[in-house]
């Protein structure tokens, strides 16, 4: 991935001449706050030291993470100190689903999850300067200490009853909970304490589904004497259609571009919901307000044109992936749909394209092409090749095809290997020989 570094872009508890809180709020970052007026002058004020967390129970970080991701980058630009946790300790546990319980990994497996993690949270701050980045991991404190002296020093301070009043805790007591996911609230609570005590930190924010736990962390630190301190969440991300944000057809889009390629990450920006995309700007873009209402208007104004759409696709995968697969990715979509240039895509970004859509894999000699329209599924029969051949509506390499029967010759082959096959504007497909 990128590392773009982060700058300070109004001093301390500004971004870009407003107020850190002006911005968020106009952003729609902020859904709840223990307190908003404290939390107002502590962000608009003097530098603080603030955590956000992130649990490995997969081998990468996905596009539903990059809200809290993206949240860090702000406060740092704003001044303040990002404390970014990977937790070798909760992941082990695991938060409690509304579902079902949680399936434990091996502690192994853990472990070389939280290192990978690491290095993806990497590129989006900065770890030069006052309020230079730390990684940290709980696991640090909550390894070496005893049962005993985590039920003395920590569990005493929960009350059971609160616990239970948490939404999740009470939709699960009717299917069960195990004490170990019930637990999970004293380890986040104790997360807190632990940074604020080691590292002044006085801000903790998350995701919406985690305020239980976020306020109880906040209520820990004040039980033992310390603080004062502030909390946040930023909203749950919805798509307009009441589906998930962040999956795709093919499951959750991974900032790891070897399980979610960057055209693939692209792609998914570039194809936002009109009623979706004026949101997700103001969510995952770091463009000034001015450009990002301009961008609304354009939407609502020219929506065929989609503006918006690659202007959020193109900031966030350069930010991601870096500024070359960008243009890689930018021009891997032109080229499929005959408007650039497919001899200057590289090996992988075709292969990663073409996948998305379809790859039809062929041994030895191939067949005549409108076998191979057939075959890639873009026509139904030989007939319907043959008929859209002869309606100048099918091409080879965004070259039109013209006889039905010719065999492509090796010379076609993109990279030795690849042929990509269009039928009309918008629906292609790709062959890989082998």
């Amino acid at each position: 991935m990128a590392k773009p570094g982060v700058s300070r872009t109004g001093g301390c508890g500004r971004i870009a001449g407003v107020t850190l809180v002006d911005d968020l709020q106009w952003r729609g970052l902020i859904q709840d706050s223990t307190d908003l007026a404290s939390l107002t002058e502590a962000l608009n004020g003097s530098g603080i030291t603030f955590y956000v967390g992130f649990d490995p129970t997969a081998a990468s970080l996905h596009v539903g993470h990059l809200m809290q991701v993206m949240t860090a980058r702000r406060l740092q630009q704003a001044g303040h100190k990002p404390l970014l946790l990977v937790g070798g300790a909760t992941g082990q546990i695991g938060d409690p689903r509304e579902s079902s319980e949680r399936t434990l990994n091996p502690p192994e497996v853990i472990e070389g999850w939280v290192d990978r993690i690491r290095g993806q949270l990497s590129p989006f701050v900065t770890y030069d300067g006052a309020n230079g980045a730390e990684l940290v991991n709980n696991l640090d404190w909550t390894g070496p200490t005893s049962v005993i002296e985590f039920l003395r020093d920590v569990g005493k301070h929960f009350p059971v009853n609160k616990m239970l009043a948490r939404d999740v805790v009470r939709n699960r007591l009717e299917t069960g909970i195990s004490f170990t996911e019930f637990s999970y609230q004293l380890l986040q609570a104790n997360d807190f304490y632990q940074l604020h005590v080691r590292h002044g930190c006085a801000l903790q924010y998350g995701g919406s589904d985690q305020w239980g736990n976020i306020t109880a962390g906040v209520d820990f630190v004040r039980r033992r004497g310390a603080g004062p301190v502030h909390a946040f969440t930023t909203p749950l991300v919805l798509k307009a259609d009441g589906t998930k944000f962040g999956k795709s057809e093919g499951g959750a889009v991974w900032l790891d571009p070897t399980m979610t390629s960057p055209y693939a990450f692209y792609q998914f920006w570039i194809n936002s919901d009109d009623r979706d995309v004026a949101q997700y700007l103001r969510y995952f873009s770091f463009k000034p307000r001015e450009e990002l209402e301009e961008l609304e208007k354009a939407t609502a104004e020219r929506p065929q044109a989609r503006l918006a759409q690659r202007a959020l696709a193109e900031e966030v995968t350069t930010l991601v992936h870096g500024a070359e697969e960008a243009q890689q990715a930018i021009t891997a979509s032109q080229a499929l749909f005959g408007r650039g240039s497919l001899e200057s895509l590289s090996a992988a970004t075709l292969r990663a394209a073409l996948a998305e859509t379809g790859l039809l894999a062929v041994r030895g000699e191939l067949p005549p092409v409108a076998a191979l329209l057939k075959e890639t599924g873009l026509v139904a029969s030989a007939n319907e090749a043959r008929r859209t051949i002869a309606e100048g509506g099918a091409y080879l390499n965004n070259e039109r095809i013209t006889d039905g029967e010719a065999v492509p010759p090796a010379s076609a082959l993109l990279h030795g290997r690849f042929l990509v096959l269009r039928r009309g504007k918008k629906s292609f497909a790709g062959v890989e020989v082998s």
